[in-house]
């Protein structure tokens, strides 16, 4: 059965509701149809399907509206859950890094609790020439009491058999359906576009015209997530409703050099 927009939409507001079970009715993440299609040279990924990406037709200069990455931006989240609050900061570093022949931009996401450094990740981010923003990858690293624990997460568009996904369409459209990372047991997250037309109020203020997406993997079926955009800004709003609930909230936005 093919289901509506408005219908996944639904479904992915009752898995607020109806707990742990309900987020599985809520994942053909795979969606695609013709209103789909994407300026620029490459369409959205999809599953394991291979893609040849070409460093010409992408920059390090990322100006997606729904989340420009210029250099020296810093994004403060508040992540609270029934047992902990963590604090989370993701910065667009100057640095490059090249990635199967592609030049990305570096963004470091740093996740503390306590204080503690908890969880630390270099993103690798291009966007092409027709405005997607690329995902090309991530060195992941959990710590316990100050040491490297595991790098589990971490893959490389080009090795390994790791494929490029999209973080961000150039043109999201409710239905559309993506991958966006791709290592065969290890990193194989799903978006689905719900709607380009919430309105969304957190800490640093009341969005309108918000990205909404569900996302999902293969890896944990139980697992659904739905994250929020705000033009201009980038990511204002991230809220997990399965298995456990957590939301993580924009409480600032600072700029550094």
């Amino acid at each position: 059965m093919k289901l509506t927009t408005t219908a996944l939409a639904v479904l992915t507001v009752a898995a607020f509701v109806a707990g742990p079970a309900a987020p599985v009715a809520a994942r053909p993440a795979e969606a695609r149809h013709t209103g789909c299609r994407q300026p620029g040279p490459y369409q959205l990924p999809h599953g394991s399907t291979p893609v040849h990406l070409r460093a010409r037709h992408f920059t390090t200069r990322i100006t997606n509206p729904y989340w420009p990455m210029r250099p020296g931006t810093v994004w403060h989240y508040v992540e609270t859950n029934a047992t902990e609050t963590q604090r989370i900061t993701v910065r667009v570093t100057h640095r490059t890094k090249l990635v199967h022949g592609i030049r990305a931009r570096v963004v470091r996401d740093v996740v503390r609790s306590a204080g503690e450094v908890v969880e630390a990740t270099n993103d690798w981010y291009a966007q092409d020439a027709g405005g997607s923003i690329w995902y090309l990858g991530e060195d992941s690293k959990t710590y316990e009491n100050g040491q490297v624990v595991s790098t589990e997460g971490s893959w490389q568009y080009g090795r390994r058999g790791a494929q490029a996904g999209v973080i961000l369409p150039a043109r999201p459209h409710a239905g559309c359906g993506y991958r966006e990372e791709y290592l065969a047991g290890e990193a194989e997250d799903r978006a689905l576009v719900l709607s380009r037309r919430e309105a969304v109020k957190v800490r640093t203020g009341f969005y309108r015209r918000v990205l909404h997406t569900a996302n999902s993997t293969p890896l944990e079926p139980t697992v659904l997530e739905n994250k929020f955009y705000a033009r201009g800004v980038g990511p204002i709003l991230e809220i997990d409703v399965s298995p456990t609930w957590s939301r993580a909230e924009l409480v600032k936005v600072t700029h550094q050099r």
